[in-house]
């Protein structure tokens, strides 16, 4: 039995998510390679970019692919942890923001 739900080993079967469903997989597959071609961003900005969000949805799988490929682009680890604060702050202020419809549901309930 595995010491962890998540089994690194498992990254290396992401591929074969087109099994079950040939179609829908290899339309994923296409766009997740068109997403990740050189543009406007460069493939460095969006492997950062993928680094903090992996973080933020908080994805084993994706901080280990992430991790390795951020640092193969020439990323700092210094850049990585800023990336992934980034990415908390937007992640905490987001729910923060949420309040708001908490605190009108009060004013409203006790009127």
């Amino acid at each position: 039995m595995s010491k962890n739900y998540y089994d690194a080993a498992d990254l290396r079967k992401f591929g074969k998510i087109t099994e079950w469903n040939e179609e829908l997989g290899n339309k994923f597959f296409d766009y997740y390679g068109k997403v990740f071609e050189e543009g406007a961003l460069t493939a460095r900005e969006k492997s950062l970019i993928a680094l903090a969000v992996a973080h933020t949805e908080q994805c084993p799988y994706c901080i280990d692919a992430y991790t390795k490929d951020t640092l193969q682009r020439g990323v700092t680890k210094e850049q990585m942890m800023e990336a992934i604060h980034v990415g908390a702050a937007i992640k905490s202020g987001a729910t923060l923001v949420h309040g708001v419809q908490m605190m009108n549901k009060v004013n409203k309930l006790e009127m």
